[in-house]
């Protein structure tokens, strides 16, 4: 056979399996497949390492997030410090994702998180050995968490910016709701597994833990393409002048003004997390309050990862602006069931159906920051909306908490349910950016 022949029919060989891998996506599902997670983004080996890394790190991230408040409080005996903790850590995530956003428009987004994630291993390293070296002192554990938080707020920005140097634009939602469901699952499994441990291996040793994980994270991270900035971007530098642009930009595109404001809503309005152990001691005590507690925590994550499951009923929908308004609405329908509800069980499933809704808002708000801003602009966007999720329970908890004081926990949650649904849908029919977006 002629050799030249041979060679010249394969390009036309591989062109032609790829065109039909590509037409083999865009058929519709069948069957089963049709309601499960819709898992394309996977056959990307680049977008399937970085999800990978972020499987080991939503697991391994829990466990320091339990161990810090319990070892704070085995040293206090004081649930004030736990939340002093938590407020140190709350302002250098804030300070850092924002200039993060703008230092992973400027740089190598890989490199950048090389350099994030093998600090917050070392901060792990360090926790582990004030743990297991008896020092028993609050100020070290406030400063080692709040070098983790500026670490994490330098590393979301970047991780979540690069999907879209990753993955086809069409499979943006798909790749929201992988990495989405695996926090949240994150969520769920990581403290229930800490629980665990603790008593098997000791408090010290789920630092360790999370170390050693993390340098699973760092080599999956290490085998990501190089992600630099475009040409646009190489002469610029990240400092104020470049935040304060990101601020500009969203100011000037409605969309993403709109899609920042639907979370700040849906968070500040209808989260009513800080009210669950007054429920759970009044109006759940009857089915034991320590079930009551875990119960009402655990059930919008829950929700949310079967969303996250399930996420192939809708992570193809196109027209993204309706589908975060009716999540948004959703959530906070939900939310009011929740406050009428006199069943525990009831009021469970309206929380689980409250994260289901949160998981499409998360996808879709995802898809729209990565779809709808220009590449040099998406670290910044990334950062301003890390801080948007950060502080919008955070804002929720005073809000709820002085609400729930002054006018009883159910009327604070009903309140804020209905507040949700009446402001998303007022202001979706004010301003049509969002609702006419569609990729």
């Amino acid at each position: 056979m002629d050799t030249s022949e041979s060679s010249s029919t394969e390009p036309q060989t591989a062109a032609a399996e790829k065109a039909e891998k590509a037409e083999e996506a865009r058929r519709p599902r069948r069957g089963w497949r049709r309601w499960a997670m819709d898992t394309r983004p996977l056959r990307i080996p680049a977008y399937r390492r970085l999800w990978s890394s972020t499987i080991v790190t939503a697991v391994g991230s829990q466990l320091t997030a339990v161990a810090v408040p319990k070892q704070i409080y085995d040293i206090t005996g004081s649930s004030a410090w736990v939340g002093a903790a938590s407020l140190a850590g709350l302002l250098p995530l804030i300070v850092f994702a924002l200039w993060g956003g703008a230092v992973a428009d400027t740089m190598d987004r890989r490199k950048l998180l090389l350099i994030t994630n093998s600090g917050i291993a070392v901060t792990s390293v360090l926790f582990w050995l004030q743990a297991v070296s008896g020092l028993d002192s609050v100020a070290v554990l406030m400063v080692l968490l709040a070098v983790r938080q500026a670490f994490w707020g330098l590393n979301a920005p970047a991780r979540n910016a690069s999907i879209a140097r990753l993955v086809p634009e069409d499979q943006l939602p798909a790749a929201s709701a992988l990495g989405s469901t695996v926090m949240q699952t994150g969520q769920v499994v990581g403290p229930l597994l800490a629980g665990v441990l603790i008593p098997v291996i000791g408090l010290p040793e789920l630092y360790l833990v999370d170390a050693l994980a993390l340098c699973v994270t760092v080599w999956a991270v290490y085998r990501l393409p190089s992600l630099p900035p475009l040409a646009s971007a190489l002469a610029r530098r990240a400092g104020v002048r470049e935040i304060v642009a990101g601020f500009r930009y969203i100011s000037a595109h409605k969309v993403l003004l709109l899609s920042f404001l639907a979370d700040i809503i849906a968070m500040v309005f209808g989260m009513p997390r800080a009210l669950f152990p007054q429920l759970a001691s009044q109006t759940y005590a009857p089915y034991g309050e320590g079930l009551a507690l875990g119960l009402l925590f655990a059930a919008i994550p829950i929700g949310a990862v079967v969303g996250g499951l399930f996420s192939g009923t809708f992570s193809r929908a196109r027209r993204h602006g309706w589908m975060v308004i009716g999540a948004v609405v959703a959530w906070g329908a939900a939310i009011t069931g929740f406050g009428l509800s006199d069943s525990l069980w009831l009021a469970v499933l309206f929380l689980a159906v409250a994260g289901v809704a949160d998981m499409v808002s998360m996808v879709f708000r995802g898809a729209i920051l990565l779809s709808a801003a220009t590449d040099e602009m998406r670290g910044r966007m990334q950062g301003v909306f890390t801080v948007v999720v950060a502080g919008g329970p955070r804002l929720a908890d005073v809000l709820h908490g002085t609400a729930g004081s002054a006018f009883g926990a159910r009327t604070a949650v009903v309140g804020g349910g209905l507040l949700v649904v009446t402001v998303m849908l007022s202001l979706a029919f004010a301003v049509p950016a969002l609702r006419r977006y569609r990729i």
